[in-house]
């Protein structure tokens, strides 16, 4: 089966917890703290493998997370940190966020993308030792991971893609010009899933052809197979628009042809204005006497579109039709890739009710889920960072409620990894 959209769910580990310990050995003296940090949690990280041509291996499962960072233990040992989760996906994939449908990544390169990243493990107590606070019986709790939810989309990377109704001869003109074997019968959508082949022409020349599935009238509202497998020629630099020129199927060229372009044009505008080529096919099957290829003709030039007439059974004219795709693609841009655009959104200060707040001699210490996350998104070497930060804990009240606990000024308080002097 072929599987070319799906929704998954995916989690980084959270960040060990840091330990509470002290250093006990015989003739040391006051061996003071040494518990060891929280391991870091595993990322989820996802990569391009051109082994796969298909996403049916998240059809049965949906939802992946990766391992946590262990806790620290005494005697400084720092926690093991998560393994990484690796998502493997056909090249080509488009990563989407679920929410916004927003591009979050092209995978039609060889470069790793960092899909969620793992928590931060917490410190452990070796790290809050002071000349005025050396027994600190506190260390801190790891961050929680990344999670999201993605769809992942499979857009073929091919430069030409073939488009046409059923049992035009696609499948058949791609069999002959590449090594493919697309199965072939006298049926309608015979061609269940699109079909790549790598066409060569000569000594360093060579192109990827894909051949489509079949488009009916009313694909761009979801009819018939076209509907799902339009998606794969949004990257295709040229279209080979194969048409049924003998009429075998009863229908009309010309007329096919036009439904063809308007159902393109349904489903995207900038596709429908792609560069075209068109093939007229069964030309050994034209009737005697049959005005059908002028009129085709004739309709491709009103459209400013190349035309070939050719037989793929017989392989007549394919050569000069494989030639031509070879000439214009020397002239189009690359294929397309994706940009970003999907654009995180900072975390917000949640209810005052949600943190909890510890004193400890001259230190608070406060946590919650989402004062975790906050800092997460905070780059604290950045001034506007900084202050987003300051704006969202006073719009939480903590500041406020700090004050009616009697916090003093100089006051340590620690959020996660971090400490602050606290300042009225």
């Amino acid at each position: 089966m072929f599987v070319d959209k799906v929704k998954i769910f995916v989690k980084a580990g959270n960040g060990g917890n840091g330990a509470v310990a002290f250093h006990r050995e015989k003739y040391v003296a006051a061996g003071g703290p040494d518990g060891g940090d929280g391991g870091m949690g595993g990322s989820v990280i996802v990569r391009a493998d051109d082994n796969l041509s298909t996403l049916m291996d998240f059809r049965y499962r949906r939802k992946y997370t990766a391992p946590n960072g262990q806790d620290g233990q005494g005697a400084r040992c720092s926690g093991k940190r998560g393994e990484n989760l690796i998502i493997r996906v056909p090249r080509g994939t488009v990563i989407k966020d679920a929410e916004t449908g927003a591009v979050m990544h092209d995978m039609s390169d060889s470069d790793d993308y960092v899909l969620c990243k793992g928590g931060r493990g917490g410190w452990g107590n070796k790290h809050f030792a002071t000349p005025t606070r050396q027994v600190p019986r506190f260390a801190k709790a790891g961050l929680p991971g990344e999670e999201h939810e993605v769809i992942l989309e499979l857009k073929l990377l091919a430069d030409v893609g073939l488009v046409g109704f059923p049992n035009v001869g696609k499948s058949t003109l791609l069999s002959v010009t590449s090594n493919a074997h697309p199965k072939i019968a006298n049926y309608h959508f015979t061609t269940l899933y699109p079909n790549l082949g790598v066409i060569y022409v000569e000594d360093g020349v060579s192109f990827v052809m894909a051949d489509i599935p079949g488009i009916i009238e009313g694909a761009a509202e979801g009819a018939g197979l076209g509907h799902d497998f339009l998606r794969h020629i949004d990257r295709c630099r040229l279209l080979v628009h194969l048409v049924d020129v003998s009429g075998s199927e009863g229908r009309d060229p010309v007329e096919d042809f036009e439904k063809i372009n308007a159902e393109l044009a349904g489903y995207s505008t900038e596709l429908a204005a792609r560069p075209m080529i068109v093939a007229a096919n069964k030309c050994d099957l034209l009737p005697e006497g049959s005005d059908n290829l002028e009129r085709l003709r004739a309709c491709a030039a009103e459209k400013g579109c190349e035309f070939y007439e050719l037989s793929a059974a017989t392989t007549q004219g394919v050569r000069p039709l494989v030639l031509a795709i070879a000439r214009r693609l020397k002239e189009l841009p690359p294929v397309t890739v994706y940009e970003p655009e999907y654009v995180k959104p900072l975390a917000q200060a949640g209810g005052l009710e949600q943190l909890q707040i510890q004193h400890l001699g001259d230190t608070w210490i406060i946590s919650g889920d989402w004062l975790a996350q906050l800092i997460n998104d905070i780059n604290f070497g950045d001034y506007e960072s900084r202050m987003y930060f300051d704006r969202q804990l006073r719009k939480s009240g903590l500041f406020t409620r700090l004050e009616e606990l009697g916090i003093e000024d100089g006051d340590t308080v620690s959020i996660y990894d971090y400490e602050f002097d606290y300042e009225k």
